[in-house]
């Protein structure tokens, strides 16, 4: 009977212990590499897609920033680039910006770059491709105070082979088409039809024929078949 009462007690006293342990530390996600680079290329493609900076960048800096989702940052406040700012965290104190969801945090870096005077410029100079260029770029803006930041981006993206996403940003279950073969592109401020001809590596004259252009004016908003 003695003995009853005391496995009951010591059930009852970790079912009450594991009733204080705070909830984040269930929620806390362990990634190896390669279960974080799946969980999140799909996000890296689809910013690729729509703001011209590279999949293999994208995921190549959260990778880096986030200690590949395991960081506190990552785990605390979905925050897996390590861009500073507010949060509302009790469990954490720290200068750095709280996100609702993994997502948001992604999509909040690529309107970082392409806000900030000094990144912005690498989309039209380089596109979504040159990832090397790209580090490079974003490392001389002042996004790390570290030196051996681009190099170990850089690494990353070529031992996981990152850049494979640039050359192919299509999901797997549809045909596979480059950002390079797609049919249109739709005007940016600051465009130039001789840069959007280096970019999509064409020529000016086969995107006037294209459209039956008479000159090289363009408007911003204006759909350019390529």
């Amino acid at each position: 009977m003695e003995v009853k009462k005391y496995v009951s007690w010591i059930i009852i006293t970790i079912v009450s212990f594991a009733l204080f342990i705070p909830q984040s530390l269930f929620a806390q996600k362990k990634y190896t590499p390669q279960s974080y680079i799946q969980a999140h290329k799909d996000a890296a493609v689809r910013y690729m897609k729509e703001f011209g900076i590279p999949a293999s960048i994208i995921l190549g800096i959260a990778y880096h920033e986030s200690a590949h989702g395991n960081s506190k940052l990552a785990n605390y406040l979905n925050n897996h680039f390590g861009i500073k700012g507010q949060n509302n965290s009790t469990e954490i104190k720290s200068a750095y910006k709280g996100y609702d969801s993994v997502e948001e945090s992604y999509r909040d870096f690529v309107r970082y770059i392409e806000s900030r005077k000094q990144f912005n410029g690498l989309i039209d100079k380089y596109g979504p491709g040159n990832y090397k260029d790209w580090v490079l770029g974003i490392a001389k803006g002042g996004y790390a105070g570290s030196n051996s930041w681009a190099k170990q981006v850089i690494a990353i993206i070529d031992k996981h082979k990152l850049y494979e996403l640039d050359e192919n940003p299509a999901p797997r279950s549809h045909p596979v088409q480059s950002k390079l073969a797609q049919n249109n592109y739709k005007v940016r401020k600051g465009d130039s039809l001789g840069q959007i001809a280096k970019q999509f590596h064409t020529t000016v004259n086969d995107i006037k024929e294209k459209n039956n252009l008479t000159s090289s004016n363009l408007q911003i908003g204006q759909e350019l078949m390529l």
